[in-house]
């Protein structure tokens, strides 16, 4: 087991990673004064993990009520939202009862949005059960709904008091939604540390095959830097943007295909396409896109571009919310384990990495 804190001041918080955590959700819950909950899940999760985390709060007298939200993105409503609103009206909860949040990143965003505004702000616990959730978007407190058709629309930041990953949950992952996870894995290590980077290389075989001691130096390594970095830019006003490496591109990719291309997959590419445009800026070395390039492919996930219109990938990236002045931001790289933000001007640039990828 390993432990790290989210530093951010008045609103630390513990990060426990291991094999069987789920079994701890019950003392860890009394170590923080709580004596109810309720458990936000989905149908597939609850019938996994269900038992395994009812058994350990009855053990330690917690009274626990589950309400259960379909499977899938489009559950990230605020419809869905106010339905769980009135099922917490119906448990007459008050603002000393946490919410639980046992799931992938739909659960932890809308649970988590639930949490922070129901009676203007209820405790949380992040329970994530996916890759994603466990080195990402369970740690740093963004939670929020889609709306009008685009993702996130509607959210706030809202911290946890607890995350608690069990990454024996990883095992019962679909490999493809694995697979997709170690982006993030691979993006964290490129962007902040050369030898995490390193450890991929010479472990990847080990994490693939979900070796335990792997699997657990790699979650907590991957989720210590998002850690680092969110404890220092809580709103995302500076060095979270870093977190956006192959994101720029990975997001294009993501809405030419109209999201046929997965999450990991666009961003294991867009990484490819930003190494490529630091190199074209010389900014990176040329054996450094393609040492990232191969650990990208040795973890299954592309590295070229499908067959996609390329010139409406070139517009959406001209549209991008983070365009300001006519100039693009991107995250690149200066070397392995070194990112920068960068506003650049030169369109051909990125127009030659979209024709060429």
């Amino acid at each position: 087991m390993k432990i790290l804190t989210v530093d951010i001041p008045g609103k630390s918080y513990p990060v426990i990673i291991g094999e069987g955590n789920l079994h701890r959700a019950g003392e860890e819950l009394l170590k923080l004064g709580f004596k109810r909950c309720v458990v936000i899940t989905n149908p597939v999760v609850k019938g996994l993990y269900g038992n395994t985390l009812d058994r350990p709060l009855e053990e330690n007298g917690i009274k626990a009520n589950t309400l259960v939200v379909p499977d899938g993105e489009e559950q990230k409503s605020l419809e869905n939202a106010s339905r769980l609103y009135s099922q917490l009206d119906g448990l007459a909860v008050d603002r000393t009862t946490p919410i639980l949040a046992l799931g992938g990143g739909v659960i932890g965003d809308l649970a988590g949005f639930v949490a922070a505004t129901y009676l203007r702000g209820l405790p949380l616990v992040q329970l994530p059960t996916t890759l994603v959730g466990q080195v990402d978007s369970s740690l740093g407190g963004k939670v929020a709904v889609n709306y009008g058709g685009l993702k996130n629309r509607i959210g706030t930041f809202y911290q946890p008091k607890l995350v608690l990953s069990d990454i024996t949950t990883l095992t019962t992952l679909p490999r493809k939604e694995f697979v997709n996870g170690l982006a993030e894995v691979i993006k964290s290590a490129v962007i902040a540390d050369k030898d995490f980077f390193c450890f991929l290389e010479d472990n990847l075989s080990q994490l693939i095959d979900q070796d335990p001691d792997t699997l657990e130096e790699v979650v907590f390594r991957t989720a210590r830097i998002k850690a680092s970095i969110v404890s220092k830019d809580e709103y995302d006003f500076g060095i979270r943007h870093l977190l956006n490496f192959g994101h720029t591109f990975g997001h294009a990719i993501e809405s030419v295909s109209e999201f046929k291309i997965a999450h990991g997959e666009a961003v294991g590419i867009g990484m490819v396409m930003a190494a490529e445009l630091s190199l074209l800026l010389g900014f990176f070395s040329r054996d450094d896109p393609e040492r990232l390039e191969g650990l990208i492919r040795r973890a299954g996930l592309p590295t070229k571009l499908p067959p996609l219109n390329k010139k409406e990938i070139i517009r959406v990236l001209t549209q991008d919310k983070k365009v300001e002045g006519g100039k693009l931001k991107f995250v690149l790289l200066g070397s392995l384990g070194e990112a920068f933000v960068s506003e650049i001007d030169n369109t051909d640039a990125v127009r030659e990495i979209v024709e060429t990828s």
